[in-house]
């Protein structure tokens, strides 16, 4: 617990919300039921509302009391497709269409020429397939599937599994699973 004696400030927070919904302050205390000097108040950070009038005022605004508690967050995060870091192997290439910086989740794009393997692997977690184009042979387990555009698959990553394309048409599929520690 810190000794910071300074109310928590949501005045901006309350105040954007208000005017994202098109209100006015005297619109918001009468749908909220809280006096218009106060909400005046508390979007100046003024006055430190109690939980109680958050909530009425979060309800007339349609939008949740923790709203205003958000004050810092992370700005969204963009990875180029140049910056994408790409592993090349055996004529197919696999890019880390997040970059490798997200927090819960892989997605990757594979590219395979006709004719070419994905060896034998396994991982924690559950793998989830989407086929862009070409056809794939899949086998988990003691099973052996077919997949061809815009069809999508999941198995359980932690049983061995392994695919070929098949046709004449390189295979582009984009598979997401939970990141990993290390790739």
């Amino acid at each position: 617990m810190t000794d910071d004696p300074r109310p928590l400030a949501v005045g901006a927070q309350v105040r954007r919300w208000r005017l994202e919904r098109g209100r006015t302050l005297a619109a918001l205390a009468a749908s909220s039921g809280v006096n218009t000097g106060y909400l005046s108040q508390i979007e100046n950070d003024k006055a430190s509302p109690s939980l109680a009038t958050l909530a009425a005022i979060g309800r007339a605004l349609d939008v949740p009391p923790a709203w205003f508690l958000m004050t810092d967050s992370e700005p969204p995060l963009i990875v180029r497709a140049g910056d994408r870091p790409v592993r090349h192997a055996d004529g197919a290439s696999t890019a880390f269409i997040d970059g490798r910086a997200s927090r819960d989740i892989s997605i990757i794009e594979v590219t395979v020429p006709p004719g070419g393997a994905i060896g034998a692997h396994s991982h924690p977690g559950d793998e989830h397939h989407l086929v862009l184009s070409g056809r794939f042979r899949g086998r988990h387990g003691g099973h052996e599937v077919e997949l061809g555009p815009g069809d999508y698959l999941r198995w359980d990553g932690a049983v061995p599994h392994d695919g070929e394309v098949i046709g004449d048409e390189s295979l582009r599929m984009l598979i997401f699973r939970i990141r990993p520690t290390s790739d």
